[in-house]
């Protein structure tokens, strides 16, 4: 016997709490209180247009579900005895979707509340138990074991459509375990846990964590790849530590993993990560990866996508619209666009409602990205086949198969259509009932009032809020208003708005659903009483629809540069055939200063140095009379181009951290270098502890990707430390917990480190002594990071930079190198070195210093704008550095100081900024001169590189033109133009009813050697 809902009054809305509540089932396994009442919960479904997955669609088909599964579904399923039957014809039933990015039912963790500033760091974790040593990484935590079902956080995921989320704990670097839960309300725990231990997840983000390590996103990245060799010396040696947290990461190396990461060029930074351990990451993005498509789409890593679109900002005020960047111009009008561009690179992704504050944003922002291009195919399977398959659950959400769980959704239409209702979600067999249709009364109408000629009166938009449109004639038309409450409707429009001391028509009657009419009684501005009637024209109404349905035309975008800030390009110079003929070439090698001579570029080299050269076919020639050729300048001590964070300075040896791992190629410093002549630096660690961070050396190749800008076989660099910041005398009094704390501390630091780094090395030699055999019965040496680059620098095969001031500091550097057997490469500042220059010179130690900065605090009391000259007399090699964004577009300005204090030549005073840092960083066999065979890495000058006057005309790197003050001037009136265009798109949508927000200066951050954090910085 088959149940009608109709019958029964229910067709209208069963809702969970009362049939279904009635027949919830208690666990197995759990005893009841009371009798049993065990109904079979046999459900049908029919006459649906049933979508069994993104791609699947059955017209005229049944869905029968059974105990919460799906029994079979299609278009000849046979309806057993004993099930409820609901009608469902001109509905539609699609897979319910699957979020993979939730913390719903977790609680939420918030960081303990430090003492203030006196609080002071902490070193270490106070996690009580065998975990791990950092608060950040805990991998041990389990969701499953956290979770409770939340009736309320459950609805608002259930009201957008989802039946199934992955939820976690979003605290912390190595996070632990997500569990797959169900969004029903009504079953216990244990029968919404679809999935245990679903994913592992992880991030760059400390979290709550209040222990000081990680301070830097550098120092994340350290503390996650020390992690994961720490987990693999675990494993191989299990009594040596019982570590509860570096088991569960062990646990976890099979399942799905899950980082979020905060922008595109972190998911390029976790995803490199992951290469290094065999871990390919599912990246939880932020919406701009658009940005860098293809770079994306090369690391295979699928992406769970937010739909989190910026509102409009408020720039009718032109202030405002100062303060607004052209990356938040652009990133307003394209983010909509992210999804479909990114199915169109064929990159596969999954959408989550995380970061929406307001959940409801949801489908509207949906349907907004369908419109920029997304199908609704894809968009589909982004909400269901696609999160089910990354988790590896496909056989039990994301679809409607036999065995399935019954989650689904049943729609008045297609989802995304705009007067689509989503009407009832069922999840697990259980239904949850979300609307009503609305009465639709759109259409048009054939309008008679009283005795007045017939107007036809339009009605448009939502269902729930149609607009009303009344046309007199062919292009007079007004607006009006309707209310509909229950059978009663009031119509009120003016039919002469324009007519002074016109009055509105008021119409007041019910609708008749059989005949589609409107009717009733009115009154007449001059209160005449008339009657009144609406039909519905059937044959116009279809034709109107017809047109609704047509596929908006996607919105016209800007195109996406790279990078995707102020002077990006929307392509990516490539290396031309340029000769620059006739023109004064320093070349900064023994041949000194060049007159009327022609540089030939080829290939990123330079090929040929002479006169009277000719261009090479598809070739370009420049004309260089009256101007200078130089070799591009190299800054050898700067802190441009990094990501979140110079230092981690919260332990006294951080030598596992790299710049390397944080470069940052949408710093707006790298291309007003490029137009100061500047070509390459080195990006330093800070000077917050004695031995900082790994260095990076790059070119500054304006719109290449971090790994594109790193110099590919360039040697390894570090960054050491000494004086005041790194015994921590400006810090303020709660800072004299860590070790030093003084300069005698800072030496012994040096040394325990290095003695340390000579018993690992030996440990290692030792062990790769070993048969094989041998190995396999003994335990391995624990890999360290930290130790391995300080034996790196013990084998010349990393490089030390120092960062000094005082003469006596300086010589206890030198003599622990001495004692402890590693080579120091370079002082940098050094403005005590004509002290010491020639014990510096007995160890073949390079000098960097600056030109002529002194009293700006206690340790360069003693420095002379000579400095750089007395050393240079010795006989060490010299160079100028910046430490500074600023001053270092100006490194020829600071080389022609040399000139002035130091009697210099101009050409000895241009090597300070070009071949010297090149012999300091171990590169002047392909850099820092011009001369055949080297990188074409030039700068033309207007005038003497050396003169105040003097700008840089156009930069090369490696053959390309990176800079010119030509096309500076074309991205300049680029610029504006994009900017008014996008200006004027938001007045529009701000006028068509958009959200907007105020606009927020972003002033840019300059890191200095001392910065610490994003924030607090310290005296240089």
């Amino acid at each position: 016997m088959h149940i009608d809902l109709r019958r029964l009054g229910l067709a209208g809305g069963l809702v969970a709490g009362s049939l279904s509540a009635a027949q919830a089932q208690q666990p197995a396994t759990f005893p009841r209180n009371g009798v049993y009442d065990q109904r079979p919960g046999v459900y049908a479904f029919t006459h649906a247009t049933i979508f069994t997955d993104y791609k699947t669609r059955l017209q005229d088909a049944t869905l029968l579900i059974r105990d919460g599964k799906v029994e079979a579904v299609g278009p000849n399923v046979k309806i057993p005895a004993g099930a409820v039957v609901q009608d469902l014809k001109g509905r539609f039933i699609y897979p319910g979707f699957v979020d993979l990015y939730a913390s719903y039912g977790v609680p939420e963790v918030k960081a303990p509340e430090r003492q203030g500033r006196r609080a002071g760091p902490q070193m270490e974790s106070t996690k009580a138990g065998a975990y791990d040593w950092n608060q950040a990484v805990h991998p041990e935590v389990n969701a499953a074991e956290l979770f409770r079902v939340n009736a309320d956080q459950a609805d608002v995921y259930r009201r957008l459509g989802f039946g199934a989320v992955l939820t976690h704990q979003p605290d912390g670097i190595a996070r632990g375990t997500a569990a797959l839960v169900s969004l029903n309300t009504t079953r216990r725990e244990s029968e919404v846990l679809l999935q245990d231990r679903a994913a592992a997840t992880f991030s760059f983000d400390k979290g709550s964590s209040t222990q000081d390590y990680p301070s830097s996103l550098m120092g994340s990245i350290a503390l996650l790849r020390q992690s994961y060799l720490d987990a693999d010396w675990n494993q191989r040696n299990p009594t040596r530590e019982q570590n509860l947290s570096l088991r569960a990461l062990n646990q976890q190396r099979g399942l799905p993993a899950i980082f979020e990461v905060r922008d595109k060029l972190s998911a390029l930074r976790a995803d490199k990560l992951g290469d290094e351990f065999g871990v390919q990451y599912i990246i939880k993005s932020r919406g701009d990866e658009y940005q860098r498509v293809n770079d994306l789409k090369a690391t295979k890593a699928p992406l769970i996508l937010t739909l989190n679109f910026p509102d409009a900002y408020q720039v009718d005020d032109v202030y405002d619209a100062a303060r607004v960047s052209l990356q938040e111009l652009k990133h307003w009008e394209m983010a909509p666009a992210n999804a479909a561009l990114l199915a169109k690179a064929g990159v596969p992704f999954a959408f989550s409602a995380a970061d929406l504050k307001d959940k409801k944003k949801f489908l509207p922002n949906l349907r907004k990205a369908v419109q920029y291009g997304l199908s609704e195919e894809q968009a589909l399977q982004a909400l269901t086949a696609t999160p089910a398959a990354l988790v590896n659950v496909q056989d039990r959400v994301g679809a409607l198969r036999p065995g399935m769980e019954a989650n689904f959704l049943v729609c008045s239409g297609r989802l995304l259509a705009d007067d689509n209702v989503l009407l009832d979600n069922w999840v697990q067999g259980e239904r949850y009932q979300l609307s009503t249709i609305p009465a639709d009364y759109r259409g048009v109408y054939s309008l008679q009032v009283g005795s007045q000629p017939e107007m036809k009166l339009l009605l448009a938009g939502k269902p729930e809020s149609p607009e009303l449109k009344i046309a007199k004639a062919p292009g007079d038309t007004v607006k009006g208003s309707l209310s509909v409450n229950g059978e009663l409707a009031t119509l009120v429009f003016n039919p002469s708005p324009k007519t002074k001391g016109s009055g509105a028509i008021r119409l007041s009657g019910y609708y008749t659903a059989e005949g589609r009419t409107f009717q009733g009684d009115g009154q007449l501005p001059d209160a005449t009483n008339v009657k009144w009637s609406a039909r519905r024209l059937e044959e116009a109404s279809r034709a109107a629809r017809r047109d609704s349905v047509k596929a908006p035309v996607p919105p016209q975008l800007g195109q996406v540069q790279y990078p995707f800030v102020a002077y990006g390009r929307t392509e990516v110079p490539t290396q031309q055939t340029v000769l620059i003929k006739n023109t004064t070439v320093w070349t900064s090698e023994a041949a000194g200063k060049l007159e009327n001579t022609d540089v030939l570029l080829q290939n990123g080299k330079i090929t040929k140095i002479g006169r009277n050269l000719s261009v090479p076919s598809g070739g370009r020639s420049i004309d260089g009379t009256g101007k200078h050729l130089t070799p591009g300048i190299i800054d050898e001590h700067s802190h441009i181009a990094i990501a979140e964070g110079v230092n981690e300075g919260t332990q006294s040896v951080t030598s596992e951290v790299r710049i390397s791992d944080v470069v940052d190629p949408e710093d707006v410093d790298v291309y007003r270098d490029l137009a100061g002549g500047v070509v390459a630096a080195q990006l330093l660690h800070g000077s917050a502890n004695p031995i900082g961070g790994q260095s990076a050396l790059i070119k500054l190749r304006w719109g290449m990707t971090p790994e594109q800008m790193k110099i590919a076989g360039a040697p390894g660099f570090i960054k050491f430390a000494l004086g005041e910041n790194v015994k921590q005398s400006n810090w303020g009094e709660a800072n004299v917990v860590r070790f030093p704390q003084t300069r005698m501390g800072t030496e012994q630091v040096f040394v325990d480190a290095f003695t340390r780094a000579k018993e690992y090395e030996q440990e290692w030699k030792a062990w790769n002594k070993l048969s094989k055999a041998k190995q396999k019965k003994g335990e391995a040496p624990r890999r360290d990071l930290e130790l391995e680059a300080l034996v790196e620098i013990l084998n010349r095969q990393r490089f030390i930079t120092c960062h000094s001031y005082v003469q006596s500091e300086i010589n206890m550097l030198m003599g622990v190198s001495d004692r402890m057997g590693f080579p120091v490469n370079t002082f940098t500042h050094i403005l005590e070195g004509y002290k010491v220059a020639d014990k510096m010179k007995q160890r073949n130690i390079n000098a960097s210093t600056f030109s002529d900065w002194w009293a700006y605090k206690n340790e360069v009391r003693d420095a002379i704008p000579y400095n750089a000259g007395i050393m240079h007399d010795v006989g060490l090699n010299v160079a100028l550095n910046s430490d500074d964004a600023e001053m270092s577009r100006r490194l020829n300005q600071e080389a022609a100081k040399m000139v002035k204090y130091s009697h210099l030549s101009e050409e000895e005073a241009l090597k300070m900024v070009t071949i010297n840092p090149a012999k300091m960083l171990h590169l002047d066999r392909n850099m820092g001169s011009i001369r055949e065979g080297k990188d074409a890495d030039v700068v033309l000058w207007t005038d003497n590189p050396l003169s105040v006057y003097a700008r840089a005309e156009r930069t090369f790197v490696d053959g390309r033109e990176m800079f010119s003050l030509e096309n500076d001037q074309q991205l300049r009136q680029q610029m504006q133009q994009e900017r008014l265009r996008i200006v004027q798109k938001m007045l529009e949508a701000k006028k068509g009813g958009a959200a907007t927000q105020l606009p927020t200066a972003k002033p840019t951050k300059h890191y200095h050697c001392d910065t610490l954090g994003e924030e607090k910085e310290l005296d240089q």
